[in-house]
C-alpha cells in the first residue's frame, strides 16, 4: 500500500511539475526589459559546463549534463522556481559558429562547495565559479535565436547613448526556450541578453 501511495505521489508530483514547464513563464514580468535597461546586479555563483562549436550542435548535451549536475547540487531550487539557464558567449558573434566556445550555466546556492561526481563526456568541462556582474545592460528578446542581432544592435546602441561601454561578454538568460518535447514554437522564446557595462569615462 505505501509503494502505491508513493507512485502517486510521484505521478502527482510529475504532472505539476510538467504543468509548469509546458505553461512556460509569466511574460508580465519581463516587461521593464522589453526596452533596454540599465541595472545592478549581484554576482552569482554557478555550476558551468564548458563546451565548444556550434551550440545547435553540442547544445543540447550540454545542456543536459548542466541539468543534470543541478538537480544533484543539495539545496537548489526545483520546479517552478528553478532558475532559466544562461550561457555566455567569449568569442566575438560574427566568429564562425563552429568555433565558438561556451560557458553553459546555471545559477546554485552562494553555499554550494562541491559539485556532484558525474563524469562528462569528452569535450566538456565542469567547474563551480562565481560570475562577476555590478552594472549591467539587459534587453528581452523575443522570437527565435538566429533573430537576436537587431535586438543586440539596439541595446548596443542604448549602452552608448547612455554614456557606458561594454565591459564584459555576451550572455543570454534563457527564459523560454525548446522544451522537454520538442522545439516549441521559436517565436514564442524568450531570451534576455545581458552585457556588463561601465561609465566610459571610468575605462
Amino acid at each position: 500500500m505505501k509503494i502505491v501511495i508513493s507512485i502517486i505521489v510521484i505521478v502527482l508530483v510529475a504532472v505539476v511539475l510538467l504543468f509548469f514547464l509546458m505553461r512556460g513563464p509569466d511574460v508580465s514580468q519581463f516587461e521593464d526589459l522589453k526596452e533596454p535597461k540599465i541595472s545592478q546586479k549581484g554576482d552569482q555563483k554557478m555550476v558551468v559546463v564548458k563546451a565548444n562549436g556550434d551550440p545547435n550542435v553540442v547544445g543540447e548535451k550540454t545542456f543536459g549534463l548542466l541539468f543534470k549536475m543541478y538537480f544533484k547540487i543539495k539545496g537548489t531550487s526545483k520546479g517552478p522556481k528553478q532558475p532559466a539557464p544562461r550561457a555566455r558567449w567569449p568569442k566575438p558573434l560574427e566568429t564562425p559558429k563552429e568555433e565558438w566556445v561556451g560557458l553553459y550555466a546555471m545559477p546554485v546556492p552562494e553555499n554550494t562547495a562541491e559539485l556532484p561526481e558525474i563524469q562528462p563526456e569528452p569535450g566538456l568541462d565542469v567547474s563551480l565559479t562565481t560570475w562577476e556582474y555590478g552594472n549591467v545592460a539587459e534587453i528581452l528578446h523575443i522570437g527565435p535565436y538566429s533573430a537576436e542581432e537587431p535586438t543586440v544592435n539596439r541595446l548596443m546602441e542604448f549602452i552608448k547613448k547612455q554614456g557606458y561601454e561594454i565591459a564584459g561578454v555576451h550572455e543570454e538568460e534563457y527564459i523560454k526556450g525548446p522544451g522537454l518535447f520538442g522545439k516549441g514554437n521559436p517565436e514564442k522564446y524568450l531570451t534576455i541578453i545581458r552585457y556588463q557595462v561601465k561609465k566610459v569615462d571610468e575605462s
